[in-house]
């Protein structure tokens, strides 16, 4: 079997949780001996293709950009070739260029959408694009949402709960790096033994000033990793607010991240909006067993995160309950831990990297049987 996955950017160019997910199903599916192409769009000149973690990665020119929404001329030839030889084409949602591309090129092969996300943050734009989403949701064969809760509640999806599955995203620990005494010790004397965490690209939905508000008047130290388009305004928020409890360390690699998991007290995970689709740096932190604080915005965040289960859930933009979240789990470390242990059988009931590929493997194989039934 061969499956194409199309999206706008793709890893190792952009880190961020579609990349993360394209990268695991497609490490995934070349152990169980599937063939995986991955096309994105880059600016960048760098090789046509590679070969990354067993699998091809294409690129194709950016040409430009509209409100997230990048666009390529080249894009066109290189996925119709590319789908010709695919048994089945997996796009990831929402990218309304893909939608454009899968009618121009007139697809004939059996076609899945992972449904990452609703669009939010552009609505004036979304009233010109929705016919065509309509009309895209509408004609590929199986809609994926990544979890119960985002299929809940999400108006879209449930125009269209005939031919949607749930598979939730997960992550492969085994290719995460251990890191090294040395790596622990650099960082344990760095900040400490007792600190929280937050790993993630600092975007506007991510509810990082929400949590410089909730960190006022605390002595918590809250470690921050990661970087992104508001990073001068959160450093200003800081500033201003006085907070000296506050480290910023910037992207940091792999290892150094899994060090300050593996030694960190708990997840601090903000998000206030439902652009927060699911959260892979707060499945991380279940992962490495830490207890979380989250908000309740009806997505994935809430699935992974089982309040007073696995950790808090407050209500999204409420500083003061972020704040008495974090002083909960901090005065009760013995409630905190078993939070943690909780959280790391939960990843290991329903979120490792295994069942993900395996679920998509059956997926992919019920929808070429049905279209090779049809063919015949």
């Amino acid at each position: 079997m061969r499956v194409l996955h199309f999206y706008k950017t793709s890893f190792p160019d952009s880190i961020g949780g579609v990349e993360t997910v394209i990268n695991q199903i497609a490490r995934g599916a070349n152990k169980l001996g599937v063939k995986t192409d991955v096309l994105s769009l880059t600016r960048e000149r760098v090789p046509r293709t590679i070969e990354i973690d067993g699998y091809l990665l294409h690129r194709a020119r950016l040409d430009m950009e509209i409100a997230s929404t990048g666009f390529s001329m080249s894009a066109f030839w290189r996925f119709a070739q590319l789908a010709k030889k695919a048994d089945v084409v997996h796009y990831h949602f929402p990218w309304p260029f893909m939608d454009v591309v899968h009618f121009a090129t007139i697809v004939k092969k059996p076609t899945v959408v992972t449904y990452h996300s609703d669009i939010i943050r552009q609505k004036s734009l979304h009233k010109i694009y929705r016919p065509l989403q309509r009309k895209f949701l509408g004609d590929v064969s199986r809609i994926v949402a990544t979890s119960p809760n985002y299929l809940a509640t999400s108006d879209v999806l449930e125009n269209y709960k005939h031919k949607v599955s749930v598979i939730p995203i997960g992550l492969d620990k085994v290719a995460y790096p251990t890191p090294s005494s040395d790596k622990l010790t650099y960082w344990g004397e760095r900040l400490g033994l007792k600190f929280f965490l937050f790993v993630g690209v600092f975007r506007y939905y991510k509810g990082l000033h929400i949590l410089m508000e909730a960190a006022q008047g605390t002595d918590y130290p809250i470690v921050i990793v990661g970087a992104g388009p508001i990073e001068e305004k959160l450093r200003t928020q800081a500033a201003q607010l006085g907070l000296r409890n506050i480290h910023f360390l910037g992207f940091l690699p792999d290892e150094d991240k899994v060090a300050l998991l593996t030694l960190c007290y708990g997840i601090l995970f903000p998000s206030h909006l439902r652009s927060e689709a699911f959260g892979i740096s707060l499945l991380e932190g279940a992962m490495y067993g830490k207890p979380m604080i989250s908000c309740e915005i009806n997505t994935g965040t809430s699935f992974i995160n089982i309040a007073d289960e696995t950790g808090l859930v407050v209500p999204p933009s409420d500083p003061l309950a972020m704040r008495q979240a974090m002083r909960y789990l901090w005065e009760h470390p013995e409630q905190a831990a078993e939070m943690g242990l909780r959280a790391e059988a939960r990843y290991w009931e329903y979120f490792t990297g295994d069942q993900m590929v395996r679920s998509y493997m059956d997926l992919y194989g019920d929808l070429t049987k049905q279209h090779h039934q049809l063919a015949v």
